[in-house]
């Protein structure tokens, strides 16, 4: 028998079977829910830009399951220029792109 022909060692692939398995429960285990990142981000920094293109950047004070926003310490934002700051600020949720976490200052 050739070196092509011979058969290839089960153990070894079954090995990587394992390995895949176990990378994939470690990656399991790891994910994280758009509901964890809100909840993690509650009363912490945050970006939040609207499909207008305007950026809001504060605390999050709350939001609900539509995504309507409340926000404290706010400023808006518009072509990465400073146009106004608010106390408090609340935004309808279907008009939010995305909310994204902020560094603390």
């Amino acid at each position: 028998m050739s070196n092509e022909e011979k058969p290839v060692n089960e153990s070894n692939n079954h090995n990587d079977n394992v390995d895949e398995k176990n990378a994939s429960a470690e990656a399991e285990k790891n994910k994280r829910s758009p509901s964890d990142f809100l909840k993690a981000v509650l009363g912490r920094p945050v970006n939040v830009k609207l499909n207008s293109g305007t950026n809001y950047r504060g605390v999050l004070a709350c939001l609900d399951g539509y995504m309507n926003i409340a926000m404290e310490q706010t400023e808006e934002y518009e072509d990465g220029q400073l146009k106004a700051k608010y106390g408090d600020c609340f935004i309808r949720g279907n008009n939010v792109l995305y909310i994204s976490a902020q560094a603390r200052k």
